[in-house]
């Protein structure tokens, strides 16, 4: 496979989220109800990414019991990310006002640069498999990541950084996916990589992120606010089901 259908499809995944994040700075008074619909939605989209696809692609080449261990190390693997960088955040939470702005700052910096990594890598390893399979993983990766984006901004600039700053930092951060994404797919065309081991490992981050944080947070909000989020969720899942099943019939 062409790298540049790789390096289009981590930009899709990646920098173009970026443009959620700023439509924001542009957008404060929507920024909260985007976010609100975009979150569960995104949630949808990597739990139908992770179930519909990443799972039977790599339960097709190894065994199941081999990829179900892969993706309870993912899920494992970012709830020991998310307790570390939690460590840190309460660790410095005694310091002074203008100290702990920085230090949160740069925790979000830290987390979000280390979580483009690793969307980097789930793409990369996704592509290894078919292009159709690579194409659904960038999706779900680019709409769980502009709700996210949306966020960071908003922390950042309630944290005292110029707008300006703001979108630096996270176009640099942004490129680390593209960076693994390409790095993976070149290494692991060589053969040396587990692909199925990697998508197993995908699957349990995908499911981490949606079922650990985004769907407690909907048990959490009033009815009517939980039924136009669990709408989002079943319509994210919808929407990247029609198009895993649309990639695939096009592809053969």
């Amino acid at each position: 496979m062409d790298i540049a259908v790789v390096l289009f499809w981590s930009v899709i995944g990646s920098v173009f989220s970026l443009l959620g994040g700023f439509a924001m700075l542009q957008a404060k008074s929507v920024r909260s109800k985007v976010i609100e619909l975009a979150l569960p939605f995104g949630a949808g989209a990597l739990l139908a990414a992770a179930f519909l696809d990443l799972l039977p692609e790599a339960i097709e080449a190894e065994p199941a019991s081999t990829v179900l261990l892969a993706t309870l190390g993912g899920f494992l693997l970012f709830f020991v990310l998310e307790r570390l960088l939690g460590w840190f955040h309460h660790h410095h939470h005694d310091n002074a006002h203008g100290a702990r702005d920085k230090t949160h700052t740069s925790l979000v910096i830290i987390g979000d640069t280390l979580h483009n990594a690793l969307d980097g890598i789930a793409i990369g390893a996704a592509f290894l498999v078919s292009a159709p399979t690579g194409i659904v993983t960038a999706l779900a990766v680019a709409t769980h990541e502009i709700p996210q984006e949306i966020g960071d901004f908003g922390i950042l600039l309630a944290k005292g950084m110029k707008p300006r700053h703001v979108l630096i930092v996270n176009f640099l951060s942004a490129l680390a996916t593209v960076v693994t994404a390409l790095l993976v797919y070149i290494v692991g065309s060589d053969g040396f990589l587990p692909v199925p081991l990697l998508l197993g490992l995908t699957a349990g981050m995908f499911i981490y992120i949606a079922a650990s944080d985004i769907i407690p947070d909907i048990h959490e909000k009033p009815h009517e606010q939980a039924v136009r989020q669990s709408f989002m969720l079943l319509l994210g899942i919808a929407v990247v089901g029609l198009a895993i099943a649309s990639l695939d019939q096009f592809m053969h």
